[in-house]
């Protein structure tokens, strides 16, 4: 009797001790693992990130000045603007290795792909227009003339509408995507640098960079609803500079990166309140979450890293050195 319960004591208390090891790897492993894509605007570079170590596994040599980068839909290629050398670069993610370049105008910074991601619309900086790239025939189809300086690039959920910003006309233009013509022309705060729709097309904000805003535009009636203002005790409000959004899916959070203050702020997107700042690395700049919305990850242009915030905590917990002047980033599963 006393022997059989001392089998059942043992049996217990190693089924609790399986059990604590289980949770602890649950809760010291990510759930799911995802690649993270870096463009390094001063080292000519894409860094690559392993989610799940939160380490760099590979640099890839690329063009001059990497700026704009996103994942096909396919999550088979990542494309990156190379500014300096006027060009799209294709890099093959299974190689790890640059293997194609597509055409587009001078000084390419950001890009959008349409829904289906067979159009690829990129803003050419230095002669004021967007640039319409066939993706499956690596052609050139077209381009659409804006303001002076474009920059931001932003295609509605359902593909109809492109916006894009121009930094010095201080507008969000927004385009037809089946006539390819400018339909709207919204007035915004100084230097608009980035455009980001909400999911269910009820909004598009738009950051501006030395006015120090963002501003909330109705898709609809194309005009500024509300704009969203940033205090940061202790700085001065020319040293916070909105740049980079991000959204969660559900339209109920946004970040948004403010450069030198070297801060995100959080804020409620459904009040257009900030409900806190994180204090992130030095020059804040863009952003993007895991599919799985569970991390943020922010590139950091001077201190050469990216930060990792915990959505559902609202706080950073880890830092990643990349290459020099971090500035775009894209997410996909490996």
């Amino acid at each position: 009797m006393q022997a059989a319960m001392k089998e059942d004591g043992l049996r217990t208390r190693l089924h609790c001790l399986l059990f604590g090891m289980a949770a602890w790897l649950a809760a010291a492993t990510p759930a799911s693992a995802f690649i993270a894509y870096v463009s390094n605007e001063k080292g000519n570079t894409v860094s690559v990130i392993d989610t799940n170590s939160w380490a760099v596994t590979k640099t890839i040599k690329v063009g001059q000045r990497p700026r704009g980068i996103e994942f096909t839909r396919d999550g088979k290629l990542v494309f990156v603007a190379v500014g300096d050398d006027d060009s799209i670069q294709v890099i093959d993610v299974a190689k790890q290795e640059v293997v194609d370049t597509l055409p587009s105008g001078p000084d390419p910074e950001l890009f959008a792909l349409d829904p289906d991601g067979k159009l690829l619309y990129v803003a050419n900086e230095n002669d004021n227009t967007v640039t319409i790239i066939d993706v499956e025939k690596r052609a050139r189809l077209g381009e659409i003339q804006v303001g002076v300086e474009p920059e931001g690039m932003a295609i509605s959920p359902d593909g109809k509408i492109l916006i894009n910003t121009s930094e010095t006309t201080n507008m969000a233009h927004f385009i037809d995507t089946a006539t390819r013509q400018i339909v709207a022309n919204v007035l915004v705060d100084a230097r608009p640098r980035f455009a980001e729709f909400k999911r269910d097309k009820s909004e598009v904000w738009v950051s501006s960079e030395i006015g120090g805003t963002v501003s909330v535009i109705d898709p609809e009636k194309r005009e500024v609803t509300d704009k969203i203002s940033f205090q940061i005790p202790g700085l001065r409000s020319e040293a916070i500079q909105p740049v980079g959004i991000g959204m969660t899916k559900d339209g109920k959070t946004a970040f948004v990166a403010l450069g030198p203050a070297n801060r995100v702020a959080v804020v409620d997107a459904t009040s257009h309140k900030v409900t806190k700042y994180l204090l992130v690395g030095q020059r804040v700049w863009h952003m993007a979450f895991t599919p799985d919305e569970k991390y943020l990850l922010v590139t950091n242009g001077v201190s050469n890293d990216v930060s990792v915030i915990d959505v559902a905590a609202q706080k950073v917990i880890k830092t990643i050195q990349v290459g020099e002047l971090p500035w775009g980033i894209t997410i996909a599963q490996p």
